[in-house]
C-alpha cells in the first residue's frame, strides 16, 4: 500500500499551503485536497490502492494542547534563530528535541490505536 504524507507549511505571506509526498514524488496545493490531487497522478499504477488518513492537527489524549504550545513556541524560536543565521541556546535546542520526540510518540500511539480499531 502506498504511503502519503501531507501536511501544514507556512508560506512567506504567512498563510498555510499543503505539502504531500510518497517516495520520491511531492506536491504542493492550497488544501490538503489540492495537494493530494497534484500527487495522485505521479504516483504508478501500481500505487494507486491507498489509504489516506488525515490528522486534524489538534490536541488529543497522545498530544495535548499544552504540548502543542509548547512545541509551536520552540519552533517559532528556532525559526527565528535559523533566520538571522543564528542558533538558539542548547536549552531551547534541547527543550525541542524532547517536544518532537513526544510528538513522533503520540504520532506511533495514534497509529498503533487506529491499527488496533481497523483490525476489529
Amino acid at each position: 500500500m502506498t504511503k502519503i504524507t501531507i501536511f501544514p507549511i507556512s508560506t512567506e505571506q504567512g498563510e498555510t499551503s499543503y505539502f504531500a509526498t510518497s517516495g520520491d514524488k511531492q506536491s504542493i496545493g492550497a488544501t490538503a485536497g489540492e495537494a493530494l490531487d497534484a500527487l495522485t497522478p505521479q504516483l504508478e499504477v501500481e500505487q494507486s490502492n491507498t489509504l489516506v488518513l488525515l490528522q486534524n492537527l489538534r490536541p488529543d489524549a497522545y498530544f495535548t494542547s499544552e504540548q502543542m504550545k509548547k512545541l509551536s513556541t520552540l519552533m517559532q524560536q528556532w525559526r527565528k534563530a535559523r533566520d538571522e543565521s543564528q542558533l538558539v541556546s542548547q536549552k531551547v535546542q534541547s527543550e525541542l528535541e524532547e517536544m518532537i520526540e513526544a510528538e513522533l510518540l503520540a504520532s506511533a500511539a495514534r497509529a498503533a490505536a487506529l491499527a488496533n480499531e481497523l483490525g476489529q
